[in-house]
C-alpha cells in the first residue's frame, strides 16, 4: 500500500481525474448548484499526526478470523500535492505524491481514504477499496484515527503506544472466540502471537518464515500471523520425502493434521490418500518426538490456531 511505484502513481492520478469529471458531471451540472471544491490541507500542514486507533464500524480492532486491524501510520500534509509518511525500515518520512479529488477523497502512498474529520488535534480517515478502474465510495467502514503528537503530549498527557493499546471490547470479543476455538479446534482463528515450533533434537532443524516490512507491502508484516509458516528439515530420515501441510495446534499444544497445501485433485483419490496418510504419520511420529509447540495466543488468551509446514526429509549420507 505504499508503492512509490511511478507507473501506480500515474495510473492512480487518471482514474482519479476520471472520478473526478464523472462527480463534477453529476454534481454541478444544474442552474444554481454549488460547485464542489477540493479539499484543502493548507491549515493542516506541518503538523505530525499518529494513528492511534483503527476501527471497524461496530468499534472493534480484530474479526472472526483474527485479523487485527493495527493503527501503523504516521503522517504529515507538506502541500495540496504532497504528504510525508513515517517508514519504520528507515526511521524517516518520506514524501509522497498526494491527489485531490471531490467529497473529501485523496490518493497517497497507494492509498484511497476519504476525510471524515480534520482539526488540528485530530483526523478521522476512512479507507476506501479500488474495484478495477473505479472507487467503493461506500467505504469499506474502517476507520483511522489520528491524532496530532502536540496534542497527544500537550493535552492528553499520555503517549501514542499506550493509546494503540486494544480495547476491553477487543478483550471480550477475543474471549469468546477463543472459548469456540478451544472446545473444537476446528473452529481457530489466527493467533496475534502464532504458535511456536521449536526443535528438541539436533536431528531436526526449524525455521519460521518471516516478512520483512517494506515500503512495498506498507510495512505490514500481517501474514506472519495469519499464515505463520514453518519449513522443518529431518536429517537421518528413513528415506527423503518432502511434504507441505497445514496443521491445528489446539490451547494445550497438541498437534492434528490438516490438508494438504498442493493441488491433488488431478492426482486421484488414491495417490491423494497416500499423501495424507504419509503426511500424518509424518506428523505423528517425527513432529510428536522431535518437536517442541507452544500453543499460539491473542491479548493474552491461549487458543487454538493454525500454522502451515513444508517438512523434508534426508536420508543419512552414504558412508
Amino acid at each position: 500500500m505504499l508503492s512509490i511505484n511511478i507507473k501506480t502513481i500515474k495510473l492512480a492520478g487518471f482514474i482519479l481525474l476520471t472520478i473526478i469529471s464523472i462527480i463534477q458531471t453529476g454534481c454541478s451540472g444544474g442552474p444554481g448548484k454549488k460547485k464542489k471544491e477540493l479539499i484543502d490541507f493548507k491549515p493542516y500542514n506541518g503538523i505530525n499526526y499518529s494513528e492511534v486507533k483503527r476501527r471497524q464500524k461496530n468499534g472493534l480492532s480484530f474479526n472472526e478470523y483474527g485479523y487485527q486491524l493495527e493503527p501503523q501510520w504516521k503522517l504529515k500534509f507538506v502541500s495540496d500535492d504532497s504528504v510525508s509518511i513515517y517508514s519504520p525500515t528507515k526511521s524517516a518520512f518520506i514524501n509522497f505524491p498526494l491527489t485531490r479529488g471531490y467529497d473529501s477523497i485523496f490518493n497517497a502512498a497507494r492509498s484511497w481514504l476519504k476525510v471524515q474529520k480534520m482539526t488540528k488535534d485530530s483526523l478521522i480517515l476512512e479507507i476506501i477499496k479500488q474495484k478495477g478502474d473505479s472507487l467503493d465510495i461506500k467505504g469499506t467502514k474502517v476507520y483511522m484515527l489520528f491524532y496530532a503528537d502536540n496534542y497527544v503530549k500537550n493535552v492528553l498527557h499520555t503517549d501514542t503506544s499506550t493509546l494503540r493499546h486494544p480495547s476491553r471490547q477487543d478483550t471480550l470479543f477475543i474471549r469468546s472466540l477463543a472459548v469456540k476455538a478451544n472446545a473444537d479446534y476446528k473452529k481457530q482463528f489466527s493467533a496475534r502471537q502464532p504458535a511456536l515450533i521449536t526443535s528438541k533434537s539436533p536431528q531436526v532443524t526449524v525455521s519460521r518464515r518471516t516478512t520483512k516490512p517494506t515500503i512495498e507491502n506498507n510495512f505490514d508484516p500481517s501474514d506472519d500471523y495469519l499464515d505463520p509458516t514453518y519449513d522443518i528439515v529431518i536429517n537421518k530420515a528413513y528415506k527423503d520425502f518432502y511434504y507441505s501441510f497445514t496443521m491445528y495446534i489446539d490451547d494445550k499444544g497438541g498437534m492434528h493434521y490438516g490438508k494438504p497445501l498442493i493441488d491433488l485433485d488431478i492426482s486421484g483419490p488414491e495417490f491423494t490418500a497416500a499423501y495424507n496418510r504419509m503426511a500424518n504419520g509424518i506428523m505423528d511420529s517425527y513432529f510428536k518426538f522431535y518437536l517442541n509447540v507452544k500453543p499460539g495466543s491473542t491479548l493474552g488468551i491461549i487458543h487454538s490456531s493454525m500454522v502451515s509446514v513444508h517438512v523434508e526429509g534426508k536420508t543419512a549420507p552414504a558412508k
